[in-house]
């Protein structure tokens, strides 16, 4: 009750207690560190203009879900650079995605890896790619026919909170992981802006949980917090599992604790509100037995 006024929906009593022995916390970072809210920040283009790069990109993210589709078709909406009709899409999991444009155009939009795969020339971006990564940036390789053309790039600011909340959590004597899909160095710059302990970067959004229970066989008791479809194997698979309450409908259901308002600081409140309950458990059995 005392953590429904807070906003902190625990389903089970069995997930209180399971907090209260939580040392470990992994964060997922896109939607749970961050504002999930990713915008365009830097457009790099050869051969193509800027605006016909948004209007490819656009096109090609146009069936996706995924937070940064949605910044570039926000970015081409506000330049006025109208997304290209599509004939075939594919979402390629934790790489990127793949349009075929009405024009026979083939798109391939995402991950160094994927430019790598099905462009020739993808290396000769990859020094630009890693400067806007040390920044903080996600940079997304534009592929059209086999030739990488540019590269947009998207950067999701962290929380105002989500420092200080892993900061209280570490001063708990709990240790923080940052778990993404973005590569080593985007992820090194957000993790150090929120303080975390250590950095799991391009995980795959299959392989979360398995990095969940490779944890856990070290003999650490595990609270995953995150929010996508993606985290939802992984909140199963750890002791306790956290959505944030903005998340998507598959990891609420997956998860044991629900946070609605979606703030790092309800996980240490979560936390410190299972000690406090089971000491309270403790001390009326004590007094109980006592009489």
């Amino acid at each position: 009750g005392l953590g429904a006024q807070n906003g902190i929906l625990v389903k089970s009593g069995e997930a209180l207690e399971l907090a209260q022995q939580v040392d470990t916390v992994v964060l997922d970072k896109t939607g749970t560190i961050t504002e999930g809210k990713p915008k365009v920040i830097t457009m790099l283009h050869d051969g193509i203009e800027a605006g016909e790069l948004l209007a490819v990109a656009a096109g090609a993210e146009a069936g996706s879900e995924h937070p940064l589709a949605k910044a570039i078709l926000f970015e081409a909406q506000v330049v006025g650079a109208a997304a290209y009709e599509v004939s075939e899409f594919r979402n390629l999991a934790g790489y990127g995605v793949y349009a075929k444009l009405t024009d026979g155009r083939e798109v391939y939009l995402g991950k160094a890896g994927l430019a790598r795969e099905h462009s020739d020339n993808a290396e000769d971006w990859q020094e630009r790619a890693a400067g806007l990564a040390s920044k903080g940036q996600t940079p997304m390789y534009v592929v059209v026919d086999g030739k990488t053309v540019g590269i947009i790039s998207v950067a999701d600011p962290i929380k105002e909170t989500s420092a200080a909340a892993i900061d209280a959590l570490k001063k708990d004597g709990v240790r923080v992981y940052m778990l993404t899909g973005d590569n080593r160095y985007t992820a090194e710059y957000i993790g150090a802006q929120a303080r975390v302990d250590e950095v799991v970067a391009e995980v795959l959004p299959q392989d979360k949980a398995g990095m969940i229970e490779e944890l856990q066989k070290q003999g650490k008791r595990v609270m995953m917090v995150g929010d996508g479809i993606n985290d939802a194997p992984a909140l199963v698979q750890a002791q306790v599992g956290c959505a944030i309450g903005s998340g998507s409908d598959i990891a609420i259901d997956s998860a044991d604790i629900v946070l609605m308002k979606s703030d790092l600081m309800d996980v240490h409140r979560a936390i410190r509100l299972s000690h406090l309950t089971i000491r309270n458990i403790r001390q009326n059995l004590f007094w109980a037995f006592f009489y």
